[in-house]
């Protein structure tokens, strides 16, 4: 899996500026890329779409909102959607859903480090 690298700028941007100096950290992940905050997944670019953590409890209204069921495979990958990148035509349309993923992801907790 590829992702657009248009996208992917954007979204670099986007999460820069929402997680502030706190920052954020880029990973390859899931075949494209992935940003976490705190730890935690926030959004990704994966093929043409936006990947964003909503939470399980997030889901309906994201779906109700435009975005689509992640999946993996036959998994359906769960509290995350996708968003086309042709349905964020401009920089408001991206942060509504970049700027509650890194707030997520802030307030949970940092994941103790592996052994």
């Amino acid at each position: 899996m590829a992702y657009d690298e248009v996208l992917a700028e954007r979204v670099r941007a986007a999460v820069g500026a929402a997680a502030g100096p706190d920052g954020c950290r880029e990973i390859k992940m899931f075949g494209g890329l992935c940003w976490t905050v705190n730890t935690h997944m926030a959004v990704g670019a994966a093929d043409e779409d936006l990947m964003v953590h909503v939470g399980k409890d997030g889901v309906a209204a994201a779906l109700e909102s435009g975005a689509r069921p992640a999946t993996m495979g036959e998994r359906t990958m769960g509290g995350v959607v996708l968003v086309a990148a042709e349905d964020l035509p401009d920089p408001a349309a991206l942060d509504a859903w970049v700027v509650p993923a890194v707030e997520r992801a802030r307030a949970k907790p940092p994941k103790k480090p592996k052994a």
